[in-house]
């Protein structure tokens, strides 16, 4: 199936957990198993079941991108299960473009988020003072630190994950015309 269609197929979805991401910062995993299952059924329509193993590898690596910072508690459940989806399809053969482009785009609208003061900077600030600063007193600047529970301390992932998909299927397409 060609990737422009296959985006049209996901679009709607991604649309919908961009705006629930934007609105209160949750992905919430009916959406994301919709998307999976989109995704699925593209790959099968596409490639049949060829396509789907290939599918299932991509959103394998790429959600594997996301564990670590999961367990880390900087990235969300949702985020990895969207960004799974999204890998099943984009497939193997373009994880690697698929990583890349999320996480180009995510440094881009979190940098926009903090110019525009919508993320606070305190969490990175605090960071960078412990990793650099060795006169820092981390127990008090980590008691001033805002809660996690406050929504601006987190960003906004989903959007970086739509438009990285988007980005990676464009490009796709792209080399499937390129001679």
């Amino acid at each position: 199936m060609h990737p422009l269609l296959a985006l049209c197929f996901a679009a709607p979805v991604l649309a919908v957990l961009c705006w629930k991401d934007c609105r209160s910062r949750t992905l919430p995993n009916a959406w994301n198993m919709a998307l999976v299952l989109v995704s699925f059924a593209v790959r099968f329509a596409g490639e049949g079941v060829g396509g789907m193993l290939d599918g299932a590898f991509g959103g394998l690596v790429c959600g594997a991108f996301l564990l670590l910072p999961f367990l880390m508690r900087s990235a969300g459940g949702g985020d990895v299960k969207m960004l799974f989806a999204c890998g099943v399809l984009a497939g193997f053969r373009l994880c690697v473009a698929e990583l890349l482009f999320v996480s180009v785009i995510g440094l881009a609208v979190a940098v926009f988020m903090m110019l525009s003061r919508r993320v606070s900077l305190a969490r990175v600030k605090h960071g960078f003072r412990c990793v650099f600063d060795w006169r820092y007193d981390r127990r008090a600047g980590r008691s001033a630190l805002p809660p996690v529970s406050d929504e601006r301390v987190r960003v906004p992932f989903g959007i970086a994950i739509a438009l990285g998909t988007a980005a990676t299927l464009a490009y796709a397409a792209y080399l499937r015309a390129s001679p």
